[in-house]
């Protein structure tokens, strides 16, 4: 089974974005080695005046703060661009504005670096982890 590239499945590694709600958080999971690093924003006090999440505002910081938490947890990770076989997006279900930033995000780098976008649905990303 090969990705594309021709690169085997167990040389994957994988730039992940979440944007659901009100945190934004990047991840590099590398499947022989696991978790290799991981960057997360929480907008709690962003949101704290409003007793709750206003949509409009977790979109719009979604946009101002993904690109260096992917910045950074690439640096952590010790990853470029070429050592990715794909880039996941949080797909649904959350606040369209907040998953449409990180989708937005996602398919532009996977498209820049010519890698395949994988959009995956949240719930399935967390039951993902406990198999």
């Amino acid at each position: 089974m090969l990705t594309r590239g021709l690169r085997p499945l167990l040389l994957m590694r994988v730039l992940a974005i979440e944007s659901s709600c009100d945190e934004s958080a990047v991840a590099i999971l590398d499947r022989r080695r696991g978790l290799l690093a991981h960057e997360l924003y929480s907008q709690i006090e962003l949101h704290r005046a409003y007793g709750g999440v206003v949509p409009e505002l977790a979109s719009r910081d979604h946009v101002r703060r993904l690109l260096p938490l992917v910045v950074r947890a690439m640096a952590a990770a010790d990853t470029r661009p070429t050592d990715l076989t794909g880039v996941a997006y949080t797909a649904g279900p959350g606040l369209i504005g907040a998953l449409l930033s990180g989708a937005a995000l996602g398919r532009s780098l996977a498209y820049g670096w010519a890698l395949p976008a994988i959009g995956v649905h949240h719930l399935e990303g967390h039951l993902s982890r406990l198999s």
